[in-house]
């Protein structure tokens, strides 16, 4: 049987980066605020752990995005299927990604993908043309993680 994963990213502002992906790849940032009151409600969870974002509870250092058409837990918001953990950490990123995230094109083309990532606060770093295998952007999303635009 298949194991079940998420992707976790380190950062430095979960849940701003976690605005940008989920605008990046149209998925959906997770809203925990259901869950969140229930544990404060209940004295599980002190507010000094608890940080208010566009009008939303979420969990201080803590934020997540998923596939808007995939299962989720209603009471908690967490997704059950494609999903990313932002995830605060004290350090600064410190060189190249080991792990990034692709991202393809839809109908609109790689150009009008690229210049909607650059709307969001993407960055271009370098084109890549592996000529009949095709080419693509190397990008970096607003914390300077590296991902592609394809």
């Amino acid at each position: 049987m298949a194991l079940s994963w998420k992707l976790v990213i380190d950062s430095t502002n979960a849940p701003v980066l976690a605005d940008f992906w989920a605008a990046a790849l149209e998925y959906e940032v997770e809203d925990p605020s259901p869950l969140i009151e229930q544990l404060l409600a209940a004295g599980h969870l002190g507010e000094e752990a608890v940080v208010d974002h566009n009008g939303r509870k979420t969990f201080r250092g803590y934020a997540a995005i998923r596939h808007p058409e995939d299962p989720f837990d209603e009471v908690s918001g967490i997704g059950r299927g494609r999903r990313v953990l932002f995830q605060d950490v004290p350090e600064p990123k410190s060189g190249k990604n080991r792990l990034h995230i692709d991202v393809h094109s839809g109908p609109e083309g790689r150009d009008a993908l690229v210049a909607r990532l650059e709307g969001l606060g993407a960055t271009r770093v370098r084109e890549v043309d592996q000529g009949p295998a095709g080419h693509w952007w190397v990008m970096r999303d607003p914390e300077g993680n590296e991902f592609c635009a394809v």
